[in-house]
């Protein structure tokens, strides 16, 4: 709870600072956008959330966006294919994905870092082959769908959009099943102490397996919507770095990359701040623009550092005790 509430004062503060800092800051327009992509980033941050918590990392998120937000445009405007098969193509897809890599780091005994570093290779190639290397959009077709994306609810005279309405489901089920199911408590366990959780009689492999497939179609389902939002898709670059994001979030939110520690109400504050520091970068302009890449790197190294310092006074003061 201390690190929710340190992460949220944070945010405030980043969020104050810039409606002072910028003129436009506190727009309608901006709002909704800043909204818009934090509950678009939020939703793949929960996913790789999962996987930190078993001590694992997933870098083919980005990859895995790109090749779900090229892949759709791609087989409805191309190929022909009908919207209730491409979804189910889509979901297929990153089902298999998640489910592939758990069974290369649990049977095969490969490291999650190699594993998923060779997925975003692997993916972001296969789709530049298959599109040719040519940018993928629907053009002015499939309004209805794009609406998933593009569209806006009015709540109490602010139009709130669409994707928040699926990061608060995503985040509600994702909340209830690490705390209020077994499962959930697996997956502490298994971070926290891998051999332990195993002589425990857990199914540890299984777990980790389940991890993966939620982080993967938490990256499928990112990918679909940030493709109906921006109608335009390039394999060269979309979702570049977009795990960067997703794990500097998670981080930021409390997730230890040691594993068995993590809330999803911290992620989804993680992630709002991280789309108000970008926002600044973006409004203020005494701030250059260009060092975005770099407080990302700031962000996760502070995270790992305070985890350090904090595991560490953990155990100075158990030692003092006994």
């Amino acid at each position: 709870m201390k690190k929710i509430l340190g992460i949220l004062s944070l945010l405030v503060f980043v969020f104050v600072a810039t409606s002072f800092l910028s003129d436009v800051f506190l727009d309608s327009y901006n709002l909704e956008n800043l909204l818009r992509r934090t509950a678009l980033f939020g939703i793949i941050s929960i996913g790789v959330a999962f996987v930190i918590i078993t001590g694992g990392i997933d870098l083919s998120i980005g990859s895995v966006v790109c090749l779900v937000g090229c892949a759709l445009p791609w087989m409805l405007t191309e190929q022909g294919v009908s919207v209730p098969v491409a979804l189910a193509v889509i979901i297929a897809f990153s089902l298999a994905v998640g489910f592939i890599h758990g069974i290369l780091i649990t049977k095969v005994k490969l490291q999650p870092f190699v594993v998923t570093l060779c997925g975003l290779l692997l993916y972001r190639g296969i789709t530049r082959g298959f599109t040719g290397d040519q940018s993928q959009g629907f053009g002015t077709d499939y309004k209805g769908l794009r609406e998933l994306a593009t569209g806006e609810v009015p709540i109490f005279g602010f139009d709130l959009p669409m994707p928040c309405i699926f990061l608060l489901v995503v985040a509600v089920l994702a909340g209830i099943f690490l705390n209020k199911t077994i499962y959930g408590r697996y997956l502490l366990a298994l971070g926290n102490n891998e051999e332990a959780a195993r002589f425990s009689g857990i199914n540890v492999d299984r777990m980790v397996i389940l991890a993966y497939v939620i982080c993967a179609l938490c990256s499928g389902l990112g990918g679909l919507l940030f493709v109906l939002d921006v109608n335009s898709a390039q394999p060269v670059d979309f979702g570049n770095f977009y795990e960067l994001y997703a794990i500097a979030a998670a981080v930021l939110g409390g997730c230890s990359l040691r594993g068995g520690v993590g809330t999803i109400i911290g992620v989804v504050i993680g992630t709002a701040l991280m789309q108000v520091l970008r926002n600044m970068i973006v409004l203020v302009d005494w701030i250059p623009t260009h060092i975005e890449y770099a407080i990302i790197g700031a962000v996760i190294l502070a995270g790992v550092v305070a985890d350090e310092l904090l595991k560490k006074a953990v155990a100075r003061r158990q030692a003092s005790q006994s």
